[in-house]
């Protein structure tokens, strides 16, 4: 539901918040987020704006804000799966480990076939030192799509950081099927 304080017509708030989406994808987030701050204000209680503008605080470095946005988007729209693997990311990069683990495993509750979440939570354990767990995620995460780069990706990179040189090979010679440019990147890991 629409917060009651934003300014204008339903038309043109729509319209900017529209113009908001393509700063954002242009990459010309401190205008976005100007816009998003002039259309919602802080008590805004529209969870796709409060997304919006979580993702362009993201892209402009700014965690803590973006956190805030966060919260409130996965308050206000349980639905919004993609706004708990940014909570999980923000979280993580504030050292609260623990919490963006229950952050994660809230939305795979939700979808248990989110495989963003799944590499998200990977990345959680492997902070933690939690080298099976994180394996065990990014297993879940190939079984549920095989093709999925970033999987592999995240996979070679946990073969790397495990001093498996045999699991990051293989990791290199499927992505080298999917993702010659990646592949590239990952052959000069490679002894």
């Amino acid at each position: 539901m629409p917060d009651q304080k934003m300014t204008g017509t339903l038309p043109e708030r729509e319209r900017q918040y529209r113009q908001a989406l393509e700063c954002i994808e242009n990459q010309e987030y401190g205008q976005a987020i100007s816009i998003l701050d002039e259309l919602a204000g802080a008590a805004c209680r529209d969870p796709k704006v409060r997304y919006a503008r979580a993702v362009a605080l993201l892209s402009n470095g700014e965690y803590r804000r973006a956190g805030t946005d966060l919260v409130f988007t996965v308050a206000l729209d349980r639905s919004q799966l993609q706004a708990y693997c940014h909570l999980g990311f923000v979280l993580l990069t504030m050292g609260k480990e623990e919490s963006a683990i229950e952050v994660l495993e809230e939305a795979l509750r939700l979808d248990p076939c989110f495989v963003e979440a799944w590499c998200m939570l990977a990345d959680v354990h492997m902070d933690l030192g939690e080298h099976d767990k994180a394996l065990d995620a990014l297993d879940k995460a190939h079984e549920l799509q095989p093709g999925n780069t970033e999987v592999h990706c995240k996979l070679a990179m946990y073969y790397m950081s495990r001093g498996d040189m045999r699991g990051l090979r293989a990791e290199y010679e499927v992505l080298r099927e999917l993702e010659p440019e990646v592949a590239a990147q990952i052959a000069e890991l490679l002894p």
